[in-house]
């Protein structure tokens, strides 16, 4: 938009001014130091009540040989009843909920006790004298906050004014528990009561899951990392610790149980053959006596060998065929449930006991993911398919040797009967002992191998070790993973910035004063020529010749921006308002009046605010004369006109005595002649006029004027005003408006710096500063 001399207005700033709005927060500078003092103080005591959450953690190795992890021969060898194991399993296996139960029981997890505090209670695992332990966990009654005080002198607990022993079971409501000492209590905890809580077992167990993570270290390694979340880092320690022993328990028990069905087999068989081998012998010894035999025959001792060696194969025939029909009995009347694999003791056959071995194996991972997951889960019946279909292929393998065995044998008893019918040419009595000594030799054999197995047998009981390995026992880290005191003090003083940044911002919202540049060109249209900063010293005068302050170039910049509102050498009558009384039109019009005087350019300022005139006692000039007496006909223009002894370029034209009626004054005709007249002598006419708000002066001048400078106060000039000039398009009526922006307190603008320095003391100001210092309210 243009003015009537053809200018253009001052352009709006539309990019993003950082500087002006980092210093609109700065000066709020007191409410953001007090709100991150306050935010650190908040924090400091959250701290103080916040119980921190430590992480504990182990590492276990599974020895599976998929993974590059096998034993040596030597051990193969001791454990023989060793399974193979699956890391992915083992992870289920560790995460079930049997196996937490069982810690949680072991460790009296479902009864915490908690040290009370003036906030919130924090866990008393070490601190507790006592421990809580109720003899049938998985009936608990759950109950919360049961005080109790350990009385040390006389050894008992006192629980709701009653007292009770320790170490003995005592009935509490529906539950039986005792209490007994805390092996890790080590310090007295004070005058702080504690108390304890039951929960149920099922309830500890979900809190141990919600905090526990175990995961593979990577997908080609059988490292397993155990992890645990818990306020109280011995108690998470005592977790991981009591979780890792108790699934290595498990493992033992499963190789123990299946090396003790085996011995107890063994044993029962060893039974037997002692009575036959003892009934054989007995009778070798009352046959010889009988007979009065001591020697044998050449021909007796080699049909005794002979007919040993041919019937001790089929003593081992029919032992492998009652093998075979042991293990095909099981095969065939093989339920669901997991059973024990019959010994395949005396069989040489590889494939079958690889058979054997991979459908025992296959039924364990079914029973313990059934423990885990369920008996419909895929994993579950994937194994259950395989082990269907070894089935067959053992039975297979049965009937194969069976018939193998069979052959065999009917070859044997052949041999037999051929060895029969050369016993005929033998005495009878030699054949009777012979017949008896094969037997002892055929029992005697047979004793000795199961002696053999059964030593291995227990050697594999008593050497039987867990399939996993700990690489690091459980340990707690040092600091505490959460609350983060950086995060949380960081966090503290972003809310206190942010919060200082939403009360700025709300009060700048619901302010009824202007306090942002961006609300004068919100409701007026015309620029803003200058700003002028708040002057902390309250001097009044502040252009002089010598003057370098920041306020003073503020002024000089103003001077200097005249051009753009269209005055030059033919215009020059600029009217100086504002919407209210005390926003400083009449401080911007002395200053900017000495402004111009300075250029050396001719300069005359017009008080005519006829009803609150306030520049003739600053400017010490006579207000018994002035534009009141002039407009009334009582003095001519040559007799209001005063000269200043600021500067001689500068004129004064005072108000005069207050008029009754100061808009009909301003409506003679005699105001355009006056400046008319004026234009002649001076190079800058300054005309210091009433508020736009209250009446109607400043409006009446206008139309004589050539430019206007609207000055608005931070802080100080009323929203409403300006939104009252904007609806009611009052501002039309005056040429070539311009705002100035006063009393900005901004503590940006000391970056300039000037070298000035000012003093807040009133008793250095002269006489004259102490009268001006009324026109500049901040």
């Amino acid at each position: 938009m243009e003015n009537k001399f053809g200018m253009n207005k001052i352009e709006k700033a539309e990019d993003f001014d950082f500087s002006y709005l980092a210093s609109k927060y700065l000066r709020s500078w007191p409410l953001f130091l007090f709100l991150v003092v306050a935010s650190i103080i908040g924090a400091f005591f959250y701290f103080s009540y916040k119980v921190p959450v430590y992480e504990v953690s182990a590492t276990l190795l599974i020895k599976d040989d998929k993974k590059g992890l096998n034993e040596s021969d030597m051990l193969q060898s001791l454990d023989l009843f060793s399974s193979k194991k699956i890391v992915e399993n083992e992870i289920v296996i560790l995460n079930s909920r049997d196996l937490l139960n069982t810690v949680v029981n072991n460790l009296k997890l479902y009864a915490p006790v908690y040290e009370q505090g003036k906030i919130k209670s924090k866990p008393a695992y070490t601190k507790s004298p006592l421990l809580v332990e109720v003899k049938q966990p998985e009936f608990i009654v759950p109950q919360e906050k049961i005080y109790f005080k350990y009385n040390s002198s006389y050894n008992d607990v006192i629980v709701r004014n009653k007292t009770y022993p320790i170490n003995s079971w005592v009935k509490f409501g529906k539950d039986s528990l005792r209490f007994i000492k805390n092996p890790m209590y080590k310090k007295d905890i004070g005058a702080k009561p504690v108390y304890f809580s039951l929960i149920t077992p099922d309830e500890a167990v979900a809190k141990i899951s919600e905090n526990l993570n175990i995961s593979a270290a990577n997908k080609q390694s059988s490292v397993i990392n155990l992890k645990m979340k818990d306020e109280v880092p011995k108690r998470g320690v005592d977790i991981l610790t009591e979780l890792i022993r108790c699934y290595n328990s498990a493992a033992i028990h499963d190789k123990n149980e299946l090396a003790q069905n085996t011995l107890s087999f063994v044993e029962d068989r060893l039974h037997f053959l002692v009575i036959e081998l003892d009934s054989v012998e007995t009778a070798l010894q009352n046959y010889k006596s009988y007979n009065n035999i001591t020697d044998i025959s050449e021909q007796g001792k080699i049909y005794l060998s002979n007919v040993g060696a041919n019937d001790m194969k089929v003593s081992e025939v029919n032992m492998q065929l009652a093998v075979m029909e042991e293990v095909e009995k099981y095969v065939v009347s093989k339920k669901a449930e997991m059973g024990i694999v019959p010994s395949t003791l005396g069989v040489n056959d590889v494939v079958l006991s690889q058979l054997l071995q991979k459908m025992y194996d296959l039924e364990m991972q079914e029973e313990k993911l059934k423990k885990s997951t369920g008996e419909n889960n895929p994993m579950v019946v994937s194994i259950k398919d395989q082990i269907e279909k070894i089935r067959p292929n053992i039975l297979e393998n049965i009937r194969n040797q069976k018939s193998n065995l069979l052959a065999g044998k009917s070859k044997l008893n052949n041999n037999n009967n051929m060895f029969a019918g050369m016993l005929q040419t033998i005495p009878q009595k030699e054949k009777e002992l012979l017949e008896i000594s094969r037997q002892q030799a055929i029992k005697n054999n047979i004793y000795t191998f199961l002696l053999q197995k059964r030593e291995e047998t227990a050697l594999s009981f008593a050497s039987a070790v867990a399939d996993s390995r700990i690489v690091e026992k459980a340990a707690s880290g040092l600091q505490p993973i959460s609350p983060g005191r950086n995060i949380v003090y960081s966090a503290a003083i972003l809310a206190a910035l942010v919060l200082g940044l939403i009360i700025i911002s709300l009060k700048e919202l619901f302010s009824k004063n202007v306090d942002l540049r961006s609300e004068i060109e919100k409701y007026i249209s015309w620029p803003i020529l200058g700003e002028i900063s708040n002057d902390h010293t309250k001097k009044s005068i502040i252009i002089s010749e010598n003057e370098q302050s920041f306020i003073a170039e503020q002024f000089r910049q103003i001077r200097t921006s005249l051009s753009y509102v269209g005055i030059n050498e033919e215009h020059k009558k600029i009217l100086i308002t504002s919407s209210v009384s005390q926003e400083g039109k009449s401080f911007v019009a002395g200053n900017l009046a000495i402004s111009l005087a300075l250029t050396g350019k001719k300069v005359v300022l017009i008080e005519l605010d006829l009803r609150k005139p306030k520049l003739s006692p600053v400017f010490r000039a006579n207000s018994e004369i002035g534009m009141s007496n002039f407009l009334k006909g009582t003095a001519d223009a040559s007799m209001i006109v005063q000269t200043t002894d600021i500067n001689e370029n500068l004129s004064f034209i005072s108000s005069g005595p207050v008029p009754s009626n100061p808009a009909e004054l301003l409506l003679s005709e005699k105001v355009p002649q006056l400046f008319k007249n004026l234009e002649v002598y001076f190079d800058y006419i300054i005309i210091d006029t009433a508020p736009i708000g209250p009446v109607a002066d400043a409006e009446i001048i206008s139309k004589h004027t050539d430019a206007t400078l609207y000055v608005v106060r931070q802080g100080y000039t009323p929203k409403a005003y300006l939104k009252k000039l904007k609806n009611n398009n009052k501002l039309i009526s005056f040429k070539n408006g311009a705002v100035i922006y006063n009393g900005i307190k901004d503590e940006s603008f000391s970056s300039y710096g000037y070298g000035y320095s000012y003093s807040n003391n009133d008793n250095s100001l002269s006489s004259f500063d102490r009268m001006m210092k009324k026109l500049r309210l901040s």
